[in-house]
């Protein structure tokens, strides 16, 4: 382990431009990682578009059941990083090791429990999302083929994260986009059939997107073999380990978990609003959505530094140095959040411009999404920063619970639903009413950042 002790030496960034040359070792690849991720997304639409609207649509309500898991997925991989980012920071790496096998017990279970939900009754996960026949139909296909792929992802992802934690960033941005590239041009073989590849079109990029998660389980494994990443020891897969890494990962995941699924079922909630709007809501909100996305890559990768390197000074006992990061890290997300809405305006054209067999009306219905999310994005990389990066480093997961799950419950949720099903406004009034969540909770998350709160080394001496 003694390369990863000197990988692991604390790098002097007290000054700015020591900070901004580190954060962009770190934090660059991480970007181009979650952009190719939400280029597959991108690509799915695009040329499911080529087929016809109810595919677009179809696919992107199946893909909330993967957003659904996801949200499993990242409530342990949150617990992870933050338990991660302080043990690496205080260089205890046998402890990170018993934090990985925790971690990946519980993603495993997960993804086996959806992949037999989406293999057994996948009707019934589609008639959450819609009442449409055709809609279902086509979201069933898709579910049974992608469903193996729900136990990969949790495997693959968890390493992933184990990776970042590590700092060894290049190699997960290297393995994911290896995957994506395979994906994207799976997606255009199977989909409209080219050579001895047959035209599946839904199921098509289903078995795709399977077949990239083989690859990239395949890469993980020659990764961590050939490295000195952390290793997965079987037996601490299977016992419990240290009982305070097992106590301390759910102390600081349960809060995360409340908070994804009330984000998150806040989130699949606007789908579901859309989705009974019709199927030119459901179209364009889906576009909408994966040209936001594809954008925020730098939010969230911003927020997933900040937890990495806050969390790494918290756990070496710098707590000065982190306080003072946290105040540039939060100045950084409202730069970015700014450029990041400038960039989704100059795309507008462009997105417009995209060839697909959508209607005039879900054309419609688009540009004004998407001029939605030139302001939506500001809030989103102020809030991704502070609730998802800055405050879990200290181990401060429950403020994030209580303030999404106030927004999303107690406001944006009730109030879209009202303004659809009750009032009957247009569909881009609805929509408006849905961007409000990550203003509304600004203030609350100001007030709570300046008491600092998040300031705290959580680790445990062996």
């Amino acid at each position: 382990m003694e390369s990863v002790k000197n990988e692991n030496a604390f790098p002097d960034i007290s000054n700015r431009k020591a900070f901004y040359k580190y954060l962009c070792v770190l934090v660059l690849p991480i970007v181009f990682q979650y952009f190719m991720a939400a280029l597959v997304t991108a690509s799915d639409a695009f040329m499911l578009g080529f087929l016809d609207q109810t595919a677009l649509s179809s696919v992107s309500l199946a893909g909330q059941v993967a957003f659904v898991y996801y949200l499993f997925i990242n409530t342990f991989l949150t617990g992870a990083m933050v338990l991660g980012a302080q043990y690496w920071g205080k260089k205890e790496y046998t402890t990170l090791e018993d934090v990985l096998g925790v971690t990946m017990r519980y993603t495993l279970l997960v993804g086996m429990a959806f992949t037999i939900a989406s293999l057994v009754c996948p009707q019934y996960l589609m008639r959450a999302f819609t009442n449409d026949p055709e809609l279902i139909a086509g979201g069933v296909k898709y579910l049974r083929m992608v469903a193996v792929g729900y136990v990969i992802m949790g495997f693959v992802d968890s390493y992933l994260c184990f990776m970042k934690i590590c700092e060894k960033t290049m190699m997960s941005t290297v393995i994911s986009s290896i995957g994506v590239i395979v994906n994207i041009i799976l997606n255009g073989l199977l989909i409209f059939g080219a050579g001895p590849f047959p035209k599946m079109g839904i199921e098509g990029a289903a078995l795709a997107t399977v077949l990239s998660r083989i690859l990239e389980l395949a890469l993980v494994a020659y990764g961590v073999l050939s490295t000195d990443c952390v290793k997965l020891r079987v037996r601490k897969l299977i016992t419990q380990g240290k009982k305070f890494i097992h106590k301390d990962f759910w102390k600081y995941s349960l809060p995360v978990m409340i908070n994804q699924f009330g984000w998150g079922g806040g989130m699949t909630m606007y789908s579901v609003i859309m989705g009974h709007l019709g199927s030119d809501a459901t179209a364009a909100n889906s576009i909408a959505s994966i040209v936001r996305s594809l954008i925020a890559s730098v939010c969230w990768a911003l927020a997933t530094g900040a937890s990495i390197i806050i969390g790494k000074m918290l756990g070496a006992g710098k707590l000065d140095m982190a306080k003072k990061t946290g105040g540039r890290f939060v100045r950084l997300s409202l730069a970015i959040g700014v450029v990041s809405g400038l960039v989704i305006l100059a795309l507008i054209p462009l997105v417009l411009m995209m060839p697909t067999d959508m209607s005039d009306v879900a054309h419609g219905y688009l540009k004004w999404m998407l001029f939605l999310g030139t302001y939506y994005i500001v809030g989103n990389s102020l809030n991704s920063t502070v609730i998802g990066g800055i405050f879990p480093a200290g181990g401060d997961t429950k403020f994030g619970m209580i303030c999404d799950c106030i927004t999303l419950w107690c406001v944006v949720v009730p109030l879209g639903a009202l303004a659809a099903f009750v009032w009957n406004l247009p569909v881009i009034a609805v929509a408006a009413i849905l961007t409000l969540d990550e203003f509304v909770k600004i203030p609350a998350v100001y007030i709570h950042y300046k008491k600092y709160k998040w300031v705290k080394n959580i680790t445990r001496d062996e």
